[in-house]
């Protein structure tokens, strides 16, 4: 009775016949699809799917297949790069299964469905309408926002396409938010009428994207101008008679409508009088079976579906975890049980319907998979009528809307010997359990029912002690671009607070004071960004075309060897700001090397106070600290280097989290102090050259008492003022412009670095100390090695003077500007170990000229 076609008669013929409704299209279309009578004011009929594994149960491989080549479709499509890039979103209630099955179909692709349940603690990333259901609200609740963030392909998964309603309204909210270039939508069969088609394809015009549509069949129904009225009468009156003595009779006595003529009164009568009455279906229940709870074992922290977000790594912990929960189910279904009905609830398809999949494979039963769900649809026990019984109970998950009634169709009188009923533990109530809930309404049908409760997957957001035994505070999410930073969202997630409008800049003369007297730490204000002159601005440009490639090979070097060292999919953290760059560049290699969207975020580390531990605390709860790896643009003497280690050590000590690896990468490690890097030669960065128009618009971190908490990130400012001069977009286009053409001599760099000896070497730190002495100088931190560092004190400090190494040449041509500029002596040195040194003002009064600090008169 749950095929398409019984005993030659299609499964829509009755509500045809009733209603003048034609179905229309592909030969596979009546195969795919049934009909039956809504209780819906807004639309007569329902279009019954017998492979979706909702109202039909269905064969657990026929319900996955159908999804999976979906999603294989969809990655012919697309093409393995896009694909790759790609994020699913699947409809409740209906297509949560579908559009999670249609996501492990395209491959990597993360997961996640449309919700009708709110979640406390969670707050909506969106939400849009379905105009024709009974229940119309959808939110989006990902545990991660950042999962709707990018440009990749959006994948909409629904059951039916009929006007394509809801479509639009999802891509409308999306599109406003999450603006893309492409869309894909997925659907079981396109039931579109002329109209509708030229309505989406005018649609995407307006939004400037491309809209393309996979389905697995295509047809349109046909519907008589007084549809909705005659099927409203036909509803009412065979749910009066299901109500009535005739009903109650027919399941009593066990009788089946034997006719699916038209409208004539003696056909009429016989298929009222055999009509399935709420709660039962021919023949007669039973006593009650026994109910008995199977304990899964579910993965702890393993979403129970798509909810919040389901992504590869979680699809592959299911994976191996699935065979062991299927032999625990197996265990407890009765030796003797021939036909098993794994039946899931409402929005908790997925889980389900991969368990009874799995558990096809190992009992020799025949297994069946459908859910219950929240749509009223009528019962008709009559093979041309695709809904054949119909259990009522009451809803048993505390909905937000408040109670009501919930479905079982087609199990009543299947003949099941086991029903395996799977939750999740919202659900497990003493509804549930109720004498006439869910499981008892089962038991009455089957001799056995076993409950399996899956956990309810709810994102826990990071809580940390707050100071004074005042309990405890929730981190916030990064911030991201355009509302912080002018990179795109999905480049980079800052774990900072934005101190936009306090006013930090101080003059660099009475920055270089408070520091080197001890009144002030450096970290505590910021320099007056400086603003480059047009002169500057063309050597940086200049300078961007003539190592544009040399930097495009050091990030290839870097990156491959990350992947093939540290992690297969790391988490790039990159340390404010300078590390930024440098960060989002390997991103963006890894993408176009491998089709990797790495996570990427910007923390930040301070010089004597460590590094951001609330950061640490929000990355080690939302990745795994193995996959972490932190990034910077090149090393000086290699005293970040140091500060990370000791911070980690120390934050592993006090938090009990361990497995953050200290080692930094860098794109340039000319002090031989770390041995992940892309180069050893100390060259011109063009990120060196300037400050925050060239990372974002982002100031260097601040961390001063009065503005970061304890339980606060460190700050920083955002110069949206300074959008004119922005050239970071600039800076990133044409590195990543040269990745193709270094490729082959990235690989051979890698294959001999990986085999090398890369042991540190802290050659850099030897030679500061040297100069620290030659000088006068004697504080280490006084000296700046290295092109970049050299930069960052003529740009932010007051230098004294500059060592060059004698014949450097192109590289240090903006050097030489900035030093002229501000009127500081550049002095030629042999044997320098670096490109240039640059000298921060040993004991700065203001006016000192000597390196004693005090007026030298001239």
């Amino acid at each position: 009775m749950n095929n398409a076609v019984n005993n030659g008669v299609w499964s829509g013929s009755w509500v045809a016949e009733r209603l003048g409704v034609e179905l229309v299209g592909d030969d596979t279309l009546t195969g795919l699809l049934g009909l039956a009578l809504r209780r819906n004011p807004k639309r007569a009929h329902l279009l019954v799917s017998h492979v979706l594994g909702k109202h039909v149960p269905q064969s657990p491989a026929v319900v996955y297949g159908h999804g999976f080549g979906l999603g294989r479709q969809v990655r012919e499509l697309l093409g393995d790069a896009q694909a790759r890039r790609a994020v699913v979103v699947g409809y409740a209630e209906t297509a949560t299964g579908l559009g999670h099955s249609v996501a492990d179909g395209l491959g990597l692709a993360p997961y996640l469905h449309s919700t009708r349940r709110p979640v406390a603690g969670v707050a909506p990333a969106g939400g849009f309408e379905e105009s024709h259901s009974h229940a119309t609200s959808h939110l989006l609740l990902p545990e991660d926002p950042v999962l709707l963030v990018g440009d990749g392909p959006l994948v909409l998964v629904d059951d039916e396409f009929s006007t394509g309603n809801t479509v639009l309204n999802t891509i409308r909210d999306l599109h406003e938010r999450y603006p893309r270039k492409r869309y894909v939508v997925v659907a079981l069969v396109d039931m579109r009428s002329a109209a509708d088609v030229g309505r989406l394809a005018e649609f995407a015009r307006e939004i400037g994207a491309r809209v393309d549509l996979v389905a697995a069949a295509s047809g349109t129904v046909r519907l008589p101008e007084d549809v909705l009225e005659k099927g409203q009468r036909l509803v009412a009156r065979y749910e009066t008679a299901a109500d009535g003595s005739a009903g109650e009779s027919a399941v009593s006595s066990g009788s089946v409508a034997g006719s699916a003529a038209a409208d004539g009164s003696a056909a009429e009568s016989a298929a009222v009088s055999g009509s399935a009455a709420e709660g039962a279906a021919a023949p007669a229940p039973h006593p009650l079976g026994r109910i008995d709870r199977v304990d899964l074992r579910w993965p702890l922290g393993l979403p129970d579906g798509g909810r919040h977000g389901f992504t590869p790594a979680h699809r592959a912990r299911l994976e191996g975890a699935l065979p062991a929960m299927a032999a625990r189910v197996a265990e407890a279904i009765p030796a003797d049980a021939r036909r098993v009905l794994v039946l899931g609830f409402e929005e908790l398809m997925y889980a389900p319907l991969r368990l009874a999949r799995e558990l096809e494979q190992v009992v020799t039963a025949e297994v069946r998979y459908s859910t219950t769900t929240r749509s009223p649809v009528l019962a008709v026990d009559d093979p041309g009528y695709a809904i054949r019984s119909r259990l009522v109970f009451s809803a048993h998950d505390d909905p937000a809307d408040g109670p009501g009634e919930r479905y079982a169709y087609n199990v009543a009188g299947a003949g099941f010997d086991t029903v395996v009923a799977v939750v999740d533990s919202t659900a497990d109530t003493p509804e549930l359990h109720a004498p006439d809930g869910l499981l008892a309404q089962l038991a009455a049908h089957a001799p056995a029912v076993l409950l399996a409760v899956v956990p309810s997957y709810v994102p826990q957001p990071l809580y940390v002690a707050a100071p004074s035994g005042q309990g405890t505070t929730m981190l916030p999410e990064p911030l991201r671009g355009p509302a912080f930073s002018s990179y795109a969202p999905d480049e980079v997630g800052w774990l900072l607070q934005d101190l936009s409008d306090v006013t930090l800049e101080a003059p660099t003369e009475e920055r270089e004071e408070a520091i080197q007297s001890g009144g002030a730490h450096y970290a505590e204000s910021l320099p007056v960004e400086y603003q480059p002159s047009e002169q500057y601005q063309e050597l940086f440009h200049a300078a961007l075309d003539v190592s544009a490639a040399r930097v495009a090979h050091a990030v290839g070097v870097v990156t491959e060897t990350v992947i093939a060292e540290r992690s297969p999919r790391p988490v790039l953290v990159s340390l404010a700001r300078a590390g930024t760059p440098v960060g989002v560049l390997m991103r963006r290699w890894a993408r176009f090397r491998y089709e990797l969207d790495l996570p990427h975020y910007a923390v930040s580390i301070v010089r004597g106070r460590g590094i951001d531990a609330n950061a640490l605390r929000w990355l080690a709860a939302h990745h795994d600290p193995r996959d972490v790896v932190f990034v910077d643009g090149w090393t000086g003497k290699g005293a970040i280097t140091r500060e990370l280690a000791d911070a980690i050590k120390e934050f592993e000590e006090a938090e009990g989290i361990s497995g953050f690896d200290p080692e930094i990468a860098v794109l340039a490690d000319p002090g031989s102090c770390v041995r992940t890097y892309g180069t050893r030669e100390d060259y011109l960065i063009p990120s060196a050259c300037l400050n925050s128009t060239v990372s974002g618009l982002i100031s260097r971190t601040v961390l001063r008492a009065d503005l970061v908490g304890p339980n606060d990130f460190h700050g920083a400012k955002f110069y949206r003022e300074l959008v004119g001069a922005d050239v970071s977009g600039a800076f990133l286009d044409a590195v990543c412009a040269r990745f193709a053409e270094v490729t082959d001599t990235v690989d051979a760099a890698v294959k001999e670095l990986l085999s090398a000896d890369r042991t540190p070497t802290w050659e850099g730190w030897a030679a500061v100390e040297r100069i620290s002495e030659e000088y006068g100088i004697h504080d280490v931190n006084l000296v700046k090695p290295g092109v970049g560092e050299t930069t960052r004190v003529l740009l932010r400090r007051v230098p004294w003077k500059i060592l060059a190494r004698a014949g450097a040449g192109a590289d240090l041509d903006h050097v030489r500007l900035l030093a002229g500029q501000r009127g500081v002596p550049v002095e030629e040195v042999d044997e320098l170990p670096y490109t240039c040194v640059g000298l921060i003002h040993p004991k700065y009064t203001r006016g000192a000229t000597g390196a004693d600090g005090k007026a030298v008169t001239v």
